[in-house]
């Protein structure tokens, strides 16, 4: 069994006195932004004629139909201000007016929009398609902020200067529609969709573990969508169909040769038929390195040597670790670490050192597609670009809502990517795994401070895939994250309560799957960094049990 990784680093990541609205400002230096240029009156060449102004305006539904009565806001980031805020009426229609288009010092007048209303969260929608965007982003690392020429796009940004309180070394991050205001740039379709606890946008695969250690664990609780029963397809064109995901993977694991981060991004971004046994048609650019929730997906919890399922069409599959194309976050200077996971075993590296983007030399997987499966793959909410082809540039996957996780008062949590329901206090369960996993099954309502009226049997210990994908890879502290209240300093920015109560930094909270490499282990996630890793199940950890 390898060793386990050494805790990350729990520096607090430096703040900036305004939110991540701030950066999305200007199209110049940091210097010009928030509170020191860009007043939304300057530029006007002509006292007479004052300046145009846009209007942005929108509908928000829910299960197809309108949403009335959701509160929407206008954040100006030029002036680290709510510009106004509204409501949606009977159709689900909102609008504002009079925003500004004139701005001084280089910079451009900037909006970003988001919606809430209780038991909802939302994700924008432009032209009521969810994950289009009216217009791209770029990216310019030197000054280290953002521009969107023109137009609306779907984005994440980091409001944590907003709020008094924000805690130490964590975010308060909103999806929102960012509006670039330009003369004669007014948007009518800046949508939004939400989703409640009974619809879950996305669906988990369970995780392949066939064999049963203990009553209540992954293998006994079969809990996913299971798997097709032919899972992957060779294409006999250098390429092989993942039936479960969409995914279409190159055959050849071992066609492109270790690299660094950059070069493997390179060397996928430029794969075309022609190299590594395709005769697919494929070009240029079509390829990409997968992200941690692909590369996550391709994971047998039951195999080992390595963790693919036997009797895949795929050749030279190495045992060593294969980059991801999402970085482990950084702040808007970027990060010198990347994720990777170690095929022999499904570990992920994620140590500083075996992951550095500069020097480790690891594998290169290419991928391709992700639609048309029995599944749908969320993204790992990571936005920010740090290189062509990462991550952060094409935000795979079904988007992160606003907010993520929908508490209900009764000592439960829905989240609404995945459906499944939470224990809200996070520190109830702890002990070595067999007798967690069996404390999971018993809890009730009575217990942990749960209400709900749920009795024994209804919950249980999470499986791998099931804990994982709590991970918010634009965090680098989730253990902070979900323990952090936020009290708003601006007017309109909501104010919010903890996720978990009592999450606990720095500790490995359980899986109930077994590593298939060593069944004296079983898969934990790391509290902090959220990496999954393999702890001897003697060991004694925490558990967050799920129902659902």
């Amino acid at each position: 069994m390898s060793p386990f990784p050494p805790p990350p680093s729990t520096t607090p990541r430096p703040r900036r006195s305004g939110s991540w609205g701030l950066a999305l400002a200007c199209t110049g230096v940091l210097a010009a932004c928030g509170g020191g240029g860009g007043s939304s009156s300057g530029g006007n060449t002509d006292p007479g004629l004052p300046p145009p102004t846009n209007t942005f305006a929108g509908n928000v539904t829910s299960g197809g139909g309108p949403l009335a009565g959701a509160t929407v806001i206008a954040f100006n980031t030029n002036t680290n201000s709510t510009f106004a805020t509204t409501t949606t009426d009977a159709s689900g229609r909102y609008a504002f007016s009079q925003l500004g288009t004139s701005c001084t010092d280089s910079c451009t007048v900037n909006y970003q929009f988001w919606v809430t209303k209780a038991g909802y969260a939302f994700e924008p929608a432009m032209g009521g398609q969810a994950g289009v965007a009216g217009s791209s982003q770029q990216w310019y690392a030197p000054a280290s902020n953002w521009f969107t020429p023109g137009g609306a796009t779907a984005t994440r940004a980091d409001y944590t200067g907003q709020f008094t309180n924000p805690g130490m070394g964590s975010a308060y991050i909103v999806t929102v529609l960012n509006f670039e205001s330009v003369a004669n740039g007014s948007v009518s379709d800046g949508d939004f969709i939400a989703h409640d606890a009974a619809n879950a946008q996305v669906r988990l695969a369970s995780s392949g573990q066939a064999q049963s250690y203990a009553a209540g664990d992954d293998a006994a609780m079969h809990s996913g969508v299971a798997w097709p029963a032919t899972r992957y397809v060779d294409n006999h064109d250098g390429s092989v169909s993942d039936t479960l995901t969409g995914l279409v993977w190159l055959r050849d694991a071992g066609c492109l040769a270790p690299a660094n981060w950059a070069a493997a991004l390179a060397a996928v971004n430029h794969l075309a038929a022609g190299a590594c046994g395709l005769a697919d048609g494929s070009a240029a650019g079509q390829w990409r390195l997968p992200n941690q929730w692909e590369l996550e997906s391709i994971v047998d919890e039951s195999a080992a040597s390595p963790a693919i399922t036997p009797g895949s069409p795929f050749a030279n599959v190495a045992g060593t670790a294969y980059w991801t194309s999402t970085s482990y976050y950084g702040g808007e200077a970027g990060s010198p670490n990347a994720w990777a996971i170690r095929m022999n075993d499904g570990r992920y590296v994620n140590d500083g050192v075996g992951n550095l983007k500069a020097s480790s030399s690891l594998g290169v997987w290419a991928v391709r597609g992700g639609s048309g499966g029995a599944v749908k793959l969320q993204a790992t909410g990571f936005y920010v670009p740090y290189a062509a082809g990462d991550d952060g540039s094409l935000r795979s996957g079904v988007a992160v809502p606003y907010p993520r996780m929908l508490d209900h008062g009764d000592g439960t949590l829905t989240d609404a990517v995945t459906g499944l329901v939470w224990l809200k206090k996070a520190d109830c369960l702890s002990g070595d795994w067999s007798t967690s996993v069996a404390a999971a099954r018993a809890l009730a309502s009575g217990q942990c401070g749960l209400s709900d009226g749920s009795s024994a049997g209804a919950w249980r210990m999470p499986n791998r895939k099931e804990m994982a994908s709590l991970a918010d890879r634009a965090l680098n502290n989730q253990a902070d994250f979900f323990d952090t209240a936020w009290t708003s300093a601006d007017v309109g920015v909501p104010s919010a309560a903890v996720v978990f109560d009592q999450f606990i930094t720095l500790q490995y909270y359980w899986t109930s799957s077994t590593d298939a490499s060593d069944p004296s282990a079983a898969w934990t996630v790391f509290s902090c960094d959220y990496g999954v890793y393999d702890q001897p199940k003697s060991a004694t950890g925490y558990t967050l049990a799920v129902r659902g």
